[in-house]
Parts: structure tokens; sequence; C-alpha cells
């Protein structure tokens, strides 16, 4: 048989050259049917529209760290354009958004070039969804639901992450700001060193390193002191990061110092991020143009230069209604459910 575009006769594939290799974690790969199930049911149960969004786009992200993958479209009639496998949805989602008022939800695939460990795999399925009129707070009570949903309420814990304690969902998930979590587990005062890389060393007790920013030993901080000792025994939302580290989030009105942004931690992962988003077209705007200038500095000046901003996205802001965002990666909600330390378990073709 040939398609319309008279390619080539279909012949099967070969079979896979190590056919164990999925049979052995086929009861892994079933809990990961049962689980996205679980997630379609919850949200479907609570009005969400499940949308689906273009992988290939002319604007991949605005995330400083973040590498991605490229490639071109060629039209009919010769010319092309260059596209890229999105690090997320989330901009075209805000899109839909604006457009509609809904409330929405995705497994989406994603992209981030340059990535692989036992938690990170370069191809892998972002679970976004968007809650027109809630906070963050609405969020934090939303996502606790939802792993109640979907999960055991006592995991045990899976060899290698985190201690070696059961993980358990019954009870409120701890809600920690970053200024408390750096006072309680790091013994620094975190906000009023903002900027300051020096003040933030003296204040941690620690030797600053050749060239090291801010921004450096505050991720250093975070995953040496902070990180280890939360989401051990129950989940933890870590809330209100410094301004500057979250691009996309509104700052907070009771102190601007913050951003209304959340992250959430178990058993040794970094399982979410999420936003009360950003609405400004105009600060936006701003942002991202600081994003690109220190993209630029740091990976040279192509970098991120290479696409577009999205006006489409920025257009759209202004008609974004008051609402909070989350990308949780699927495949550590699987890992959890599973018990396994590896995402290339739950992956088919891991």
């Amino acid at each position: 048989m040939t398609d319309g575009g008279g390619s080539a006769p279909f012949s099967a594939p070969d079979r896979d050259p190590d056919p164990d290799r999925i049979a052995g974690r086929l009861a892994l790969l079933r809990r990961r049917a049962l689980v996205a199930r679980g997630v379609r049911s919850f949200f479907d149960a609570r009005g969400y529209l499940e949308v689906e969004t273009p992988y290939a786009v002319p604007t991949p992200g605005e995330e400083v760290h973040l590498k991605v993958f490229g490639t071109r479209r060629r039209h009919h009639d010769g010319t092309s354009e260059a596209l890229f496998l999105h690090t997320s949805p989330e901009f075209a989602m805000k899109r839909i958004v604006a457009a509609t008022g809904l409330p929405v939800f995705q497994l989406a695939r994603v992209w981030r070039n340059e990535e692989g460990s036992h938690l990170h795999a370069p191809e892998f399925t972002m679970l976004e969804w968007y809650r027109p009129g809630a906070s963050l707070s609405a969020l934090m009570d939303e996502t606790e639901a939802l792993m109640r949903a979907v999960l055991p309420p006592v995991l045990a814990p899976p060899g290698g992450l985190g201690d070696a304690v059961p993980l358990r969902l019954a009870g409120p998930f701890e809600r920690l700001t970053m200024q408390e979590a750096f006072a309680r587990h790091a013994g620094v005062d975190l906000l009023p060193t903002e900027g300051d890389a020096r003040a933030l060393a003296v204040a941690a007790g620690c030797v600053l390193r050749d060239g090291e920013t801010w921004e450096d030993l505050f991720f250093r901080l975070l995953m040496e002191r902070v990180e280890p000792a939360i989401g051990r025994e129950r989940p933890t939302f870590l809330t209100h990061w410094p301004a500057s580290q979250a691009a996309l989030a509104r700052r907070d009105p009771a102190d601007p110092r913050t951003a209304l942004r959340f992250e959430l931690y178990a058993a040794g992962m970094e399982l979410a991020n999420a936003f009360e988003e950003l609405t400004d077209p105009v600060e936006q705007r701003a942002r991202f143009a600081e994003d690109r200038a220190r993209r630029a500095a740091l990976y040279g000046a192509g970098a991120g230069a290479d696409w577009p901003m999205d006006e489409a996205l920025l257009a759209a802001l202004a008609h974004l209604p008051p609402c909070a965002g989350i990308a949780l990666g699927f495949d550590r909600l699987v890992m959890l459910a599973a018990g396994t330390t590896r995402i290339n378990d739950i992956l088919w073709m891991g």
C-alpha cells in the first residue's frame, strides 16, 4: 500500500532486537497506562478540556538554560522556515486560555537537548494544565488532589531517591516559602542578598567560586542544602521564589521581592513547576528580552537569537484572564507510582 504522496510500499519494521527489554518492563508500562487514564479521568471530572498543540514551533520557549532541537519546514513553493521542538506547550496553551477562558490540560511530548540521566530524558511527557481564576494556593490544593487520585496513599521508598522512608500522601503536603526553606536548611536570610553573590556566600558560610553569580550560588545552595531536606516523608511545595527566578510569573503584591511560583518535591525528585501567570504583555516582553540577553551572554550571541519572539503569545496575554498554570513531569509521577528510580524503566522505548 502507498500513501497519496506516492511513498514507497509499507513494510513491517524489524522486531525489536531486544524484545525482553519491553517484556520485562510490561508491568511498569501497564502502570504508566493506568496513571494516564487516571489523569484524564481527574481532569474530565473537573470540567477541563483536553487540548493538543503543535510540537514543532517557531519559538520553542525562552528559558535561559534549556537547549533545543531544531528542524526546518519546507513549503511547496520552495521556501522554508526554521522550527524547533518545543520545551513546553505553555505558550500555545496560554493562547487557548486567552481565546476561550476555559480550563485546559495536555499530556504533551516535549524535548530538551543535552539532557540525560536516571531522572532526565531528552524526549519525555509533560502534564500541563491552566485554570482561570485559580490562585497559587488553589493550584496547590488541586495538585494534591490529583496525586491522591492517581497514586496510593503511601508509597514505598524507591531505592536511591531521597531517604529510605515511605512517602505519605494522605495528610496535607508541606508548604514552605523559599525564604523559610533557606532559613531552616541553609541558615540564610535569602531575600536581602538577591543580586549580591558575595553577601549570599557570607550568609551561607561558603566560599564563592570564581565567576559564580548570585543565581549560580542560589541554585548551588538549593541543590546542596535545601532539596535533600524536603519532600521526604510527605511532598513539599517550595513557594514564593525570588522574583528574578520566575520569568513567567506574577510578582507577589504582598512582597514584590518574590514571585508567585512553586515547585513540588517528592521522594528526592522535583515533580512540578507552577506560576500564577503574568498577564502584562509589556512586562513579559521585557522579561523575555532579559532572558535572551542572559542566554547570549552565557552561551553565545546566536543562542536564542535565531528564533522570533512569540508575538502571538504576547498579543494574547492582554486577553488572558487571571489564572494559574503548572507543568508536572508525567514520567516522574509514573516513577513514583511504579517505585522505580530510572526514567527509562517507564518509557516504552527507554
